[in-house]
């Protein structure tokens, strides 16, 4: 259960709000800034997960780098303090202006998707008179056992760069001067909580990293993503996420070569756990066969139960109530699908009663939307 004394005074605040707990942030930071430390490793945070200021500001004074995904993202990165040569820029479809403002910057890296996309970068970065930094992201084939929308390495797949069409990237970099080959970049898919998938990447990026061998390519940089998942069922549970195992992985199976760099992209490992979703029951309303808790938040504050048919834990964190009864949580939205959970156990529930929709530190407010001109759900912070 969510410690509620860690929320401020509850009269003084307008529900819906995001609440983040920055001691949970900074347990999860520190815990990963050891193992960074221990095997050498350099973590870049994904922005796509939560770009929220304070949440960033606190990720870049542990000195991790930034992944990005939008030009926007990269700005937001360089005006909360990352240092422009530890981002990294990935997307399939990055526009000549996301291009120039990260060339602009001297990033660290674009992880290209296409042969296309390499030449664009090539032409641009002629134009400034530079040379960029490239990694080749390579789609490994790997089922990642995870929902269809998340899944990111199938050959299939928009993603990524396919094994037939390397050579012809080979060639196309000996015309490219503009551009310069330093790593190879993989991402499976996300919200991976089976660990065997990771083992099998190794396996191939193990393959990848000696074709290039053969051919005479030194590779400074090996990017094997992220997509760790978290255990959304007891958020509060021990070892949530699983950061020991997934690390010791890539430590045991991957043969890298001297001088190599492992490079990693989390996001939602790092800071789901840290936030929740506060609301207020508007309505507790009979059903014919179900009871429906009507909260004032809806898919425009948390949209993963809607796009995903993703599991958060919902919590009644003001009833004083011993009896339980089963009730659907939904929101106010005029959609269907506008629904955080069905036929959930919680204690009786009335009108102004407050729910905690657990583990929405990582796509909840990133992904908020104003549709039906709702407004944007504020954001509260607590370190105690």
């Amino acid at each position: 259960m969510m410690n509620t004394m860690k929320l401020p005074p509850l009269e003084s605040l307008k529900t819906p709000f995001y609440f983040y707990d920055l001691s949970v942030l900074e347990n999860t930071l520190d815990e990963l800034k050891s193992i960074e430390s221990k095997f050498n490793f350099h973590i870049h945070y994904a922005l796509k997960a939560n770009s929220n200021n304070e949440i960033l500001e606190r990720i870049q004074k542990k000195g991790f780098g930034a992944d990005c995904v939008s030009g926007n993202e990269i700005q937001r990165a360089l005006e909360c303090g990352f240092d422009a040569r530890n981002i990294v820029f990935a997307g399939v479809g990055k526009t000549d202006d996301e291009i120039s403002v990260a060339l602009e910057n001297d990033i660290l890296c674009f992880n290209c998707e296409s042969i296309p996309e390499i030449e664009v970068i090539n032409e641009l970065a002629g134009k400034q008179k530079k040379v960029a930094q490239i990694a080749l992201r390579l789609n490994p084939n790997i089922d990642a056992y995870t929902h269809k929308y998340i899944t990111t390495g199938l050959e299939e797949n928009k993603f990524g760069i396919n094994a037939h069409e390397l050579n012809d990237i080979i060639e196309l970099l000996k015309t490219n001067v503009h551009v310069k080959l330093v790593g190879l970049h993989f991402h499976i898919g996300s919200q991976i909580v089976d660990l065997k998938p990771y083992r099998e990447l190794c396996s191939k990026v193990n393959e990848y990293i000696h074709f290039f061998e053969q051919k005479g390519i030194h590779l400074s940089i090996i990017n094997v993503g992220g997509g760790l998942g978290i255990n959304y069922n007891e958020p509060d549970s021990l070892n949530n996420p699983n950061f020991n195992t997934y690390f010791e992985i890539f430590h045991n199976f991957l043969e890298l070569r001297p001088g190599q760099q492992l490079h990693f992209e989390l996001g939602r490992s790092i800071v789901a756990n840290c936030g929740s979703l506060i609301s207020r029951v508007v309505y507790v309303k009979k059903g014919i066969n179900t009871n429906f808790i009507i909260l004032d938040a809806g898919m425009t504050e948390l949209i993963r139960p809607a796009l995903y048919q993703a599991f958060h834990k919902l919590e009644n964190i003001s009833s004083k109530e011993n009896d339980h009864e089963i009730y659907d949580v939904v929101g106010p939205i005029c959609e269907s699908s506008d629904c955080f959970g069905k036929a959930i156990n919680l204690p009786l529930t009335k009108r102004g009663d407050i729910i905690a929709i657990r583990s929405t530190g990582a796509y909840g407010e990133v992904m908020a939307s104003n549709y039906n001109l709702r407004e944007k759900a504020k954001s509260v912070y607590s370190i105690s």
